[in-house]
């Protein structure tokens, strides 16, 4: 048996086929100033949130002290959920988004924006409808 005749082995063929297939599935990332970008612009919509978590949690402590009633744990509680959930929906929307490219990037906080806003309308209406009462 020549060389010439000797098999090559299997690695010689997978090699090749996956820096092909790598080459071929590459995903496009952004540019970090765009990713940058995004994420501030972004951002300002989920500051705004965080913004409005604040101001329930204080307003209304302040309006359940002029009534002379305090909030219950629940209340305090849910009101608190409020306050972190847009942090940690933005959170996983830029760690999910790290590596895209940039319509991913926006496609996911938009898909994160929309789910904070739907938890919002959910715990505001959890107040406005009496609240949990779990007595």
């Amino acid at each position: 048996m020549t060389e010439a005749s000797v098999p090559l082995g299997d690695d010689a063929g997978t090699t090749d086929a996956r820096s092909a297939t790598k080459a071929t599935s590459a995903r496009p990332t952004t540019p970090l100033w765009l990713a940058v970008t995004i994420a501030v612009v972004f951002g300002v919509l989920y500051a705004y949130d965080v913004w409005e978590a604040v101001g329930n949690l204080v307003g209304l402590n302040i309006e359940a002290g002029t009534l002379g009633v305090s909030l219950t744990g629940w209340g305090i509680a849910l009101l608190v959920v409020a306050l972190v959930v847009p942090f940690l929906v933005f959170g996983l929307a830029f760690w999910l988004g790290r590596h895209r490219g940039p319509l991913a990037q926006i496609v996911l906080f938009l898909a994160g924006y929309a789910v904070v806003q739907a938890l919002t309308l959910d715990l505001s209406a959890l107040f406005e409808l009496g609240g949990l009462d779990f007595s």
